[in-house]
């Protein structure tokens, strides 16, 4: 078991960092205020290989791997969480279905420009009334003749106003309910395909988030991502690498969270002395810093099964799970060792505790990460001691 990082990991880690530092925390809160997605970094990001870091370089990607994805995540969503999961999104979500799942022509089509920054991609599987319930799928696609006649709606679909390509999941046969699901790839200038109003948040603002309508959006079935009737399988497949990057985003934000309340606590000044020599501040520092190393290793163990080439519904659950209850725990108690000034905008733990919300709440609910964690040990069967 080794715990130290290689030289290569180490570099972009390193990378990410300085980029994040110098480039991203400074516009972040104009961001947040504006709601203003972050298109200025989008060039530097596909640059520097941080929106397609897993994908093969004969696709334009990266070619790393997702420890090194998660190292980069992690200093990016220090900086700023919506240019993470914009990020998030572009890697795990949209680049690794089609990469995994995709034909040839498939992935020259619609991977290599989202790997390459001229596209951005995104995912849409949330529905108004079937957001947990995934298998519950109402939008359908009909097959007439050589092609796929799409309607439906799906919502909170992040990039969705500023992406260029969709992974979506329809109902081909309603009768066999989750084996009747398959994905399908769109494009924004589909006729019948639109994108709904955009969303206003309480955290990363700067985030794109909106519906996607489709109105008898008609499309080849050289579209189908996958098998027909695989989708449902593509999607919980993917939501498994997806929850890495979820927990990775509050990872970081938890990061920068509690840099902001340690630097805070040695500077502030009550009863004649630092704040930071009172044992009720020592005792929440303790119990940031103790979460959010355990959060990394749970994520880290998550991303080195991947590489391995590991089941990983149950670790990838239990990182998202925990490193985004500790996301909120961190920004909680950062808000409170700032004190007044921690409710005012001014200081960014006030942001990154609005940021931290959505963590528990998006790509699987903190309820919905205790359910597959449940399942997953119930089918194991397995015991630590007897």
């Amino acid at each position: 078991m080794h715990f130290n990082l290689s030289d290569e990991h180490k570099m972009i880690q390193d990378m990410a960092r300085k980029f994040a530092r110098e480039e991203l925390a400074p516009k972040a809160a104009e961001l947040d205020e504006k709601s203003e997605f972050p298109s200025m970094h989008m060039p530097k990001m596909f640059e520097l290989g941080f929106m397609s870091m897993t994908v093969d370089t004969k696709y334009g990607g990266a070619g790393m791997d997702t420890l090194s994805y998660v190292l980069a995540l992690e200093q990016i969503s220090a900086g700023c969480a919506s240019t993470a999961v914009t990020m998030s999104v572009n890697n795990s979500l949209y680049c690794g279905p089609i990469q995994k799942y995709g034909t040839e022509e498939q992935k020259q089509e619609f991977l290599v420009p989202c790997a390459t920054g001229k596209k951005l991609g995104a995912y849409c599987l949330s529905e108004p009334g079937t957001g947990s319930d995934a298998a519950n799928q109402k939008a359908t696609a009909l097959l007439d003749g050589n092609d796929y006649i799409l309607n439906g709606t799906k919502n909170f679909i992040t990039n969705a106003p500023n992406a260029d390509s969709f992974i979506v999941f329809a109902m081909t046969d309603k009768e066999k309910k989750t084996k009747g699901i398959t994905a399908f790839i769109l494009q924004k200038e589909d006729a019948g395909f639109s994108i709904g109003k955009k969303e206003v948040k309480l955290g990363i603002r700067a985030s794109s988030t909106s519906a996607v309508v489709m109105e008898d959006c008609r499309i080849p079935k050289s579209r189908v991502l996958g098998e027909v009737g695989k989708g449902f399988n593509i999607a919980m497949n993917t939501l498994d690498y997806g929850r890495i990057g979820i927990a990775t985003q509050a990872l970081g934000i938890s990061n920068a969270a509690f840099d902001y309340a340690l630097k805070y606590a040695g500077e502030r000044e009550a009863f004649g002395q630092s704040i930071n020599n009172f044992q009720a501040i020592q005792w929440m520092l303790a119990d940031m810093s103790t979460r959010i190393e355990a959060s990394r290793l749970l994520i880290y163990r998550a991303a080195w099964m991947v590489d391995q080439k590991m089941p990983c519904s149950l670790q990838a659950a239990q990182a998202k799970l925990y490193a985004s209850e500790t996301s909120n725990f961190v920004t909680n108690k950062a808000v409170q060792i700032h004190g007044g000034y921690g409710y005012c905008r001014e200081y960014p733990v006030e942001r990154l505790l609005r940021d931290a919300r959505i963590t528990e709440i998006y790509e699987g609910t903190s309820e919905i990460q205790r359910l597959v964690i449940a399942r997953n040990l119930i089918k194991a069967n397995e015991y630590y001691f007897l």
